[in-house]
């Protein structure tokens, strides 16, 4: 029983992410939870040790490195340049960071893509005398929808590649028409709560910021992302090509590795293995055969009613816990490919709902804020409320359709 409760304690504290009177976040909190589930007997050691999926830390650990170097390159600075340049009113402009966001973050992890483009996409509005608001929002949601079409797009669907062992192309095929056409859904629905800011027809024309580019890792960073694509396509295993362009980039004269492991999220690493052995510990306590008997009657009865509980999920305990949550009762079913491709797509855009529902919006209001760009939760949640509805909805019914 005592197990059970240290559970039950650590789950919940996951999901409000602190524990009062005690300076402790999501990662220190799935850790100690961990350790005490071993401690209480919950989960042996080695079961512990055993439970760890490595694949998935390979993975998230050389996406880190691939997107350390596309920052030290000054790959965001460019895309930013470009973005002036080509943007002469405000809906093209909108448009231009929405799909940039969404794309690069199908590649990058949105995390990354929300850390180095937020930034730069404030100095450009601010620069061009824009509302940032309706931009930056653009920004946050479409770095969860775009990094929804892919296996490295964000830290779930790695988590779904590895316990799935779907390839790259079987993972995008069906996803990427969703993500893009959310995308555009995502623009509209801007444009119609903010038409006052893109009532101009023109932009002012404003001074292109000078931004420091290292061309020789800029160019060495892309070639390690193309020959990573090929390998997807090549159907070679998504952790290991990233494992390979990720030694590309460390075999360097260049740059020393302290500064590329300066950019590495530890705690994210730390945050994953540790939550591992605490869902693992769902089953070793008997938790687990309980709760499949609840989730099979009422949750895998269909694509829509699967799609809407992993999206309740995702916002109660945040989406990878939800991911690990359901992964042992998506492995006991027969015909499980609908459902892992369902919960990259609802776990991930169940991510707009909210501020806190995803750590790609927090990014976004949080360097907002330091900037003096105030987005309120309840102005977020009118627009974020709306995008989820509507794109978990639409991307239910095409999944529906296809698979």
């Amino acid at each position: 029983m005592f197990p059970k409760i240290i559970l039950l304690l650590t789950l919940i504290a996951i999901a409000v992410g602190y524990v009062p009177r005690f300076k402790m976040n999501r990662t220190t909190i799935a850790l100690v939870g961990g350790v005490f589930l071993i401690v209480s007997g919950g989960i042996g050691y080695d079961d512990a040790l055993k439970s760890i999926n490595l694949d998935t830390i390979v993975l998230l650990f050389s996406m880190m490195i691939i997107n350390a170097n596309f920052g030290i390159s000054g790959f965001f600075g460019i895309v930013s340049q470009k973005i002036i340049k080509f943007a002469d009113t405000p809906k093209k402009l909108l448009f231009v960071i929405i799909f940039t966001s969404g794309i690069l973050s199908s590649i990058l992890l949105n995390d990354t893509v929300a850390i180095m483009f937020t930034p730069i996409a404030i100095m450009v509005l601010l620069n061009l005398r824009r509302d940032p608001v309706p931009y930056l929002l653009g920004l946050g949601m479409a770095a969860n929808i775009g990094s929804a079409m892919t296996p490295v797009g964000n830290p779930q669907n790695m988590l779904i590649a590895s316990f799935s062992g779907l390839t790259f192309v079987k993972f995008i095929t069906p996803l990427f028409f969703i993500s893009i056409v959310s995308l555009f859904f995502l623009y509209l629905i801007l444009l119609l709560f903010f038409k006052e800011e893109f009532k101009d027809t023109k932009i002012t024309s404003a001074n292109i910021p000078e931004f420091r580019i290292y061309r020789p890792l800029l160019f060495k960073t892309l070639f390690s992302t193309i020959v990573m694509v090929i390998l997807f396509l090549l159907h070679f295993p998504v952790s290991y090509s990233a494992l390979i362009a990720a030694s590309i980039l460390l075999f360097t004269r260049r740059i020393k590795p302290s500064r590329v492991f300066r950019e590495i999220d530890w705690s994210l690493l730390v945050f994953f293995s540790s939550l591992f052995v605490v869902t693992s510990a769902v089953e070793t306590t008997g938790v687990g055969e309980k709760l499949y008997i609840l989730f099979k009657n009422f949750i895998f009865i269909n694509i829509f009613s699967f799609s809407f509980a992993m999206g309740v999920f995702s916002n109660i305990v945040s989406n990878v816990p939800a991911v690990m949550l359901f992964a042992p009762f998506i492995k006991s079913l027969g015909n499980s490919y609908g459902y892992w491709i369902t919960a990259a797509m609802s776990s991930t855009f169940a991510g707009n709902f909210t501020i806190i529902g995803s750590v790609a919006n927090i990014i976004v209001v949080e360097i907002a804020a330091k900037n003096g760009i105030k987005i309120g939760f309840i102005q977020f949640f009118k627009v974020g409320s709306i995008v989820t509805i509507i794109t978990i909805l639409t991307g239910s019914l095409w999944l529906n359709w296809i698979l």
